[in-house]
């Protein structure tokens, strides 16, 4: 295992979840015992390689997905954001997952991580967040929150990274009512009200096809991911949803991500601003996300 990765490993019942604090408080795995076998219900991380993109889930704080224009204006002053990716042309997923959290309390179904951030890289962002991790009989809780530290009002949004597994036989299911699309960057471009048939999983659907890396908008919280060869099913439930799931299939492999987000790619430079929230000092926003296990 990479030097620095310290994990933590929380069991409860018949699950096991492994928390990478120091790296972005991360999580590192989360898997069901099936009698004698561990089966894993996110992407595990391999231990190699200290890099998010690898992991089985990170946090989106503050802000999710790209901005562009190296930076946004708020109430007339530009903040610069750079990049944070060497791959990306665009700064991305905020700063979060970059830095190291600390544990801050712990009992017997649940752990917290918190990050104090303060300008990470030269950001604008002065903030406090943690998450909450929670296992009951059922499933998994994922909270995050965020609290703005800073003296001037800024934009925030949140987001999760969750990698799921995936195979021939993985189906899913989720209703949205359109869909941002996106340029090779890849950037939206456009909106569109009818999804194309390789990307409509409002009926059960399997999860091969083209390259999906876009944002759905006019998602209810609730999705389902079925894995027949395994006899599981996955419930999503992200309670007072505004709407957007981010949805990453590269083709030919074996997993798939389906992020709960509060607003759009580039929202900070959309009409509107969709999804974020200005927070002035010591206001706060958060996330959550619920996944239920259960036979298919």
């Amino acid at each position: 295992m990479t030097r620095n990765a310290l994990p933590i490993t929380l069991e409860y019942g018949r699950q096991r979840l492994q928390l990478l604090p120091e790296l972005g408080g991360s999580v590192g795995a989360w898997d069901l015992q099936q009698g004698d076998t561990w089966t894993p219900l996110l992407r595990p991380w391999n231990g190699l390689v200290a890099d998010a993109y690898t992991y089985a889930c990170f946090p989106l704080v503050p802000w999710s997905n790209r901005i562009s224009a190296g930076g946004f204006v708020q109430d007339g002053f530009f903040h610069p954001i750079g990049l944070n990716r060497e791959e990306e042309g665009y700064p991305i997923h905020g700063d979060g997952w970059l830095q190291p959290w600390q544990l801050t309390a712990s009992d017997p179904n649940s752990i917290t991580l918190a990050l104090d951030s303060d300008q990470f890289q030269q950001n604008p962002y002065h903030y406090r967040a943690s998450q909450q991790f929670i296992l009951d009989d059922a499933g998994l809780t994922i909270r995050l929150q965020v609290m703005h530290l800073g003296a001037r009002p800024l934009p925030y949004g949140l987001g999760l990274h969750p990698y799921f597994p995936r195979n021939a036989a993985t189906r899913l299911q989720m209703h949205c009512t359109g869909l941002w699309l996106s340029d090779a960057d890849p950037m939206p471009v456009s909106h569109c009200a009818s999804l194309p048939a390789t990307f409509d999983y409002r009926q059960s659907a399997p999860l091969d096809g083209p390259m999906i890396d876009h944002c759905f908008t006019g998602w209810d919280g609730r999705a389902m991911i079925d894995y027949p060869d395994r006899s599981l099913r996955l419930t999503l439930t992200m309670p007072d949803c505004p709407g957007y799931a981010l949805m990453y299939r590269p083709p030919g492999c074996d997993f798939f991500c389906l992020e709960p987000i509060s607003h759009p790619i580039d929202a900070f430079h959309l009409a509107g601003k969709p999804g974020l929230r200005i927070l002035e000092t010591s206001q706060s926003m958060a996330l959550t996300l619920r996944i239920d296990v259960s036979d298919s």
